[in-house]
C-alpha cells in the first residue's frame, strides 16, 4: 500500500507555530476568540504554506519564498506625520492602536476591544481552503480599528489608517462600514524601516451600503526586508461606488489580495494599481471580482514598473453570474519591463455565465519607446531624466483620477522619490 506522508515543516512553518506559542499569552480575546484562533492555526499546521500546486498561489510559492518568520518581539516604531496635511490619523504603532476622538459622522473603536469582548470571533474565519492570509491574520491579529461613516454623511476630512512597523511582527485588522448615501476617502498606509526584518499581515473588510461612495487607498511602503501579506474584502450594495487605489513601493515579499462582491444593482467598482518593483523583491496582486446581479459595472487598470531582478504578478479574475445580465467589466494590466533580469506575470481571467454582457481583458509588456526617449534627449534632457519623465507619465495617469488634489500631489511626490532612487 502506497501511503502519502506530509512533507516536513519548513523553517517558516515552524517559526509560525513557535511565534504563536510565544505570543499566545499576549493575544487579546475571550474563549470564542481563542477557539477561533486555535482552529485557524491548526489549518496552517495541516495545510502548510501554499506552493505552486495551489492555483491561486502559483506565481508566489510561499513555501519557498517565505524563508522564516520575524522575531515576535516588538521593534521601536514611531508614528509619523500624515500623508496629506490635516488628515485624521488613526495610528497602529507596532501593532497597537490608540484611543482617539472621532469627528461628527464617524464612529470609531479599536479592534482590540472587539477581540476582548468576543464580538470579533465571528470575523476570524478563512475564506476557503487556500486562504493562508485569512488563517494567519485571524490566528495572530492583535489590534486595528473598526470605523463607520454615518448615513447621509460626507466626510470632508481624509482619514489615514497608519500602520507603522520597525521589525518584529504586526497583525492588524480594519473594518469599515460606509452607511447608506455616505461618502468618504480612507488611506490605508503601511510603513516600515529600511534594514529591519519585519513580518506583517493585514485584513481590511469594507461594507459599502446602498448609494454610498467610498474611496480606499492602500499605500504599501514597508521596509526593504519586510514581508507583507494583506487582504481586502468588500461588498457593494445597490448603486454603491467603491474606488480602490493601490501603490506598492516597498517590501521584500508582498502579497495583496482583493476579493470584491458587487452585490447590488447599479453598483460600480474601480481598481487603479501601481506596482513599483526594484532590487530582488517580489510583489503579487491577486483580485477576484464577482458580478452577482444585473446592471453592474467595473474597471481595473494595473500599471507595473520592473527594474533590476524584481519579479511581480497580477492575477485578476472576473466572475459574471448567470443572472448578472448587462454587466460591463473591463480589465487591463500594463507593464514596463526595464531590466533583462526582471520579470512580471499577468494572468487575467473571465468566467462569464450570462449572455448579455460587455467584458474584456488585456495585458501588455513593453520597454520605453526609443522614439520618445530620442525626442526628449534631442531637447537637452539627460537620458536618466528622460526615462524618469516617461515612467512618471505611465503611472501618474492613474493617480490623476483622484478627486483630491493634495492627495494626488502627495502620491505623485512619493512616486517621483522612488523613481529618483531606483530608476
Amino acid at each position: 500500500m502506497n501511503l502519502q506522508t506530509k512533507p516536513p515543516r519548513t523553517a517558516a512553518e515552524q517559526a509560525i507555530m513557535d511565534s504563536f506559542n510565544e505570543m499566545m499569552g499576549n493575544l487579546p480575546g475571550d474563549a470564542p476568540v481563542t477557539l477561533a484562533r486555535d482552529k485557524l492555526l491548526h489549518g496552517i499546521s495541516q495545510a502548510g504554506l501554499p506552493t505552486r500546486r495551489v492555483e491561486s498561489w502559483h506565481y508566489t510559492d510561499l513555501r519557498n519564498l517565505l524563508r522564516g518568520a520575524a522575531d515576535p518581539e516588538s521593534g521601536a516604531a514611531k508614528r509619523v506625520g500624515p500623508l496629506v496635511r490635516g488628515s485624521l490619523v488613526l495610528p497602529v504603532v507596532q501593532g497597537r492602536s490608540a484611543e482617539l476622538d472621532a469627528p461628527e459622522g464617524l464612529s470609531l473603536e479599536p479592534f482590540m476591544d472587539l477581540l476582548v469582548s468576543g464580538e470579533a470571533a465571528k470575523m476570524l474565519a478563512e475564506r476557503g481552503a487556500d486562504d493562508l492570509i485569512g488563517r494567519y491574520n485571524g490566528a495572530f491579529v492583535g489590534d486595528g480599528y473598526r470605523l463607520s461613516v454615518a448615513a447621509d454623511t460626507e466626510l470632508e476630512e481624509l482619514v489615514e489608517l497608519q500602520s507603522v512597523q520597525s521589525g518584529g511582527q504586526v497583525h492588524n485588522r480594519f473594518v469599515a462600514n460606509f452607511e447608506s448615501k455616505s461618502k468618504a476617502t480612507i488611506i490605508e498606509r503601511h510603513l516600515g524601516d529600511a534594514g529591519q526584518t519585519g513580518l506583517s499581515t493585514s485584513i481590511s473588510t469594507l461594507d459599502v451600503a446602498d448609494g454610498a461612495e467610498a474611496t480606499w487607498i492602500i499605500l504599501q511602503g514597508r521596509g526593504d526586508q519586510d514581508q507583507h501579506l494583506a487582504q481586502l474584502n468588500a461588498r457593494l450594495g445597490t448603486d454603491a461606488l467603491l474606488k480602490v487605489y493601490i501603490v506598492n513601493i516597498g517590501g521584500k515579499l508582498v502579497r495583496q489580495e482583493l476579493h470584491i462582491d458587487v452585490a447590488g444593482e447599479g453598483a460600480h467598482f474601480d481598481l487603479r494599481c501601481v506596482n513599483l518593483l526594484a532590487g530582488d523583491t517580489h510583489t503579487d496582486v491577486t483580485l477576484t471580482l464577482g458580478h452577482d446581479v444585473p446592471n453592474t459595472t467595473s474597471s481595473e487598470i494595473v500599471r507595473n514598473v520592473v527594474l533590476d531582478r524584481a519579479s511581480g504578478v497580477f492575477q485578476g479574475q472576473i466572475r459574471v453570474a448567470s443572472v448578472a445580465q448587462k454587466t460591463d467589466a473591463q480589465m487591463a494590466c500594463n507593464t514596463l519591463l526595464l531590466s533583462e533580469d526582471g520579470e512580471f506575470a499577468a494572468k487575467p481571467e473571465l468566467e462569464i455565465f450570462a449572455d448579455d454582457v460587455i467584458c474584456a481583458h488585456g495585458a501588455t509588456v513593453i520597454d520605453l519607446d526609443s522614439n520618445h526617449l530620442f525626442y526628449l534627449m534631442a531637447r537637452g534632457i539627460t537620458e536618466k531624466s528622460a526615462r524618469t519623465l516617461l515612467v512618471n507619465g505611465f503611472v501618474d495617469e492613474l493617480i490623476d483620477e483622484l478627486e483630491n488634489e493634495e492627495l494626488v500631489e502627495a502620491l505623485e511626490t512619493l512616486i517621483e522619490q522612488w523613481l529618483a532612487e531606483h530608476a
